[in-house]
């Protein structure tokens, strides 16, 4: 058993729980560490440097997913392992008993992440579990895409931005970096797809990649316009936004005011697709890349997106779980 520091027991002493204690905990009893672990330790290395056991991969994965929950450079997760307790606690580590890793076996552990592909694996088994407790049925999805900001100034090493970011326009506005594309189910809002391409590429082209297969019903917003002929498949019905140019030049009248409310309908099952977009951007601050290159920001955007879902499902999965106890 481990000795507990005088931090600990100070933090024990106090009476009101914080919003990161209390988000913490929640997804300790959501995140499916088992079967994560169970993904992770087969590749994971057995010695560290000069011989010396590694960090265990249950520490290092909690805290990468501490790392995206709060949007933290591998500096500053350093720092918050030793200032913060709850984190320490999440870690499953203690001050006077345990090595704190630094910043570099913070970057390994995301480098080794990257380099087996466990990214996209993450995802998939965040949502093999989501769908063992009935949460993606699979029936329909919504394709949407977001654009993640890169850093456009040339003021670097290389005197050049990134090459795998692109510049692009939405409305009257230049943008430059990469696009999340994602498919969600429509029942429950989960994603359960995610690909990425530099920013100018259009939506409608990824559209085959973010179906399933298994969907009868597909919506999408205005930007998908032909996207039945890029992914044909019978008994599929597609419900995309018409262009509001189109609508507001249609002349007034009972068919116009059908047309209306169609879209509204139409938007109204849209609007779940937001939801994960909301979530990675402001509840976990993902604002713009933090890496050079598509393929690391992408391992980090599936990553933030299995996060994402179990955040959504929280309360169902935590609510299962007291009926498992009781």
């Amino acid at each position: 058993m481990k000795q507990r520091s005088f931090a600990s027991l100070s933090f024990e002493s106090k009476k009101k729980p914080t919003r990161r204690e209390r988000f913490l905990g929640e997804m300790d009893k959501v995140v499916p560490w088992e079967a994560l672990l169970a993904l992770i330790e087969p590749s994971y290395p057995r010695s560290g440097r000069r011989g010396r056991p590694p960090m265990p991969a249950a520490t290092m994965l909690r805290i990468h997913f501490m790392q995206q929950w709060y949007a933290l450079s591998d500096p500053a997760m350093e720092d918050a392992l030793y200032e913060i307790e709850s984190m320490r606690r999440f870690a499953g580590l203690e001050l006077n008993e345990d090595a704190i890793p630094d910043e570099t076996t913070v970057l390994k552990f995301r480098r080794f992440l990257e380099q087996h592909g466990l990214a996209a694996k993450i995802l998939d088994t965040v949502n093999a579990h989501l769908g063992q407790q009935g949460l993606l049925l699979r029936q329909g999805t919504i394709v949407d895409a977001t654009i993640i900001q890169a850093p456009s100034s040339t003021k670097n090493r290389d005197k050049q931005r990134d090459p795998d970011m692109r510049q692009t326009r939405k409305g009257q506005q230049w943008y430059f970096g990469m696009k999340a594309h994602i498919g969600v189910d429509v029942e429950s809002g989960l994603v359960h797809t995610v690909t990425t391409t530099p920013a100018n590429v259009g939506d409608v082209t990824e559209v085959d990649k973010l179906l399933h297969g298994q969907e009868k019903v597909v919506y999408a917003d205005a930007g998908y316009q032909g996207a039945e002929k890029r992914a044909p498949k019978r008994g599929r019905t597609w419900h995309i936004a018409a262009k509001r140019g189109s609508v507001r030049a249609m002349p007034e009248g009972e068919l116009k005011e059908v047309t209306k409310y169609v879209e509204y309908l139409k938007a109204a099952v849209r609007s779940k697709v937001e939801h994960p977009f909301r979530v990675i951007k402001r509840q976990f601050g993902y604002q713009k890349v933090r890496f050079r290159g598509l393929l690391k920001n992408t391992a980090q955007v599936l990553t933030l997106f299995a996060l994402s879902n179990l955040w959504m499902a929280r309360r169902t999965l935590l609510a299962s779980a007291s009926e498992v106890r009781l």
